[in-house]
């Protein structure tokens, strides 16, 4: 049997939870090869700009994928302008079992004209932008649509594997692979969700993400 070859598509100013979440999770499935690639191959720095990652892979070297997983952050707008990112996601994904999104990574789906007219979740401040690129915003945490799914912000990625697994394998392999991760959530305060967030909360969380988006696009 061939590996399930699993590519995670990583950029500049990417958040790294976003990838990384999803990769502890499928990387565990037996027959797993797990790729990070990038537009240029190299080193990857993350929006903190205290991280990097490491792709050593472009994406003119990978041109097939069983799994296909793009990760969102602060510079995901500005990638997806890049016409040769936006079409190798599209030949990607054309030809891939599954396209998993994490956060803003759903912009690269949309972008691609993949969700048109299509519920796409992402990150709760960026879902106002959802209907203007073509799809149908939803709050829901996941949402499948056909061998798409969409994950809301970052540790939304690892809740969204843990299905992955379950309708690629089975079940049982979802949740032995929760338990080697010991995923077991049990927050400390109940504002992980802008449902739930008080408003002063919410003004707080915006004006954090301002700041990591400015920290992100700085030279």
């Amino acid at each position: 049997m061939n590996p399930l070859k699993i590519i995670i598509f990583l950029y500049d100013g990417m958040t790294a939870l976003d990838a990384i979440g999803v990769y502890e999770v499928l990387r565990l499935i037996p027959d797993a090869q797990v790729e990070f690639v990038a537009k240029q191959k190299g080193t990857i720095r993350m929006d903190s700009r205290m991280l990097s990652l490491v792709a050593e892979q472009s994406i003119e070297d990978v041109q097939q994928a069983d799994i296909l997983v793009l990760p969102g952050g602060a510079t995901t707008h500005d990638v997806m302008q890049d016409q040769a990112v936006i079409d190798w996601v599209q030949y990607i994904h054309t030809h891939a079992k599954w396209t998993l999104s994490v956060c803003t990574g759903a912009g690269f789906l949309l972008k691609a004209g993949l969700l048109n007219n299509q519920p796409t979740t992402t990150h709760w401040a960026s879902l106002q932008y959802v209907e203007a690129l073509g799809g149908i915003p939803s709050n829901q945490r996941i949402v499948q649509t056909g061998k798409i799914i969409t994950a809301a912000g970052v540790s939304a990625g690892i809740d969204a594997a843990l299905m992955l697994v379950a309708l690629e394998r089975d079940e049982s392999l979802a949740k032995a692979i929760q338990l080697v991760i010991e995923y077991d959530p049990q927050p400390p305060f109940d504002s992980g969700s802008i449902d739930k967030a008080a408003p002063a909360t919410i003004d707080q969380a915006s004006e954090l993400l301002n700041a990591n988006v400015q920290r992100a696009i700085a030279d």
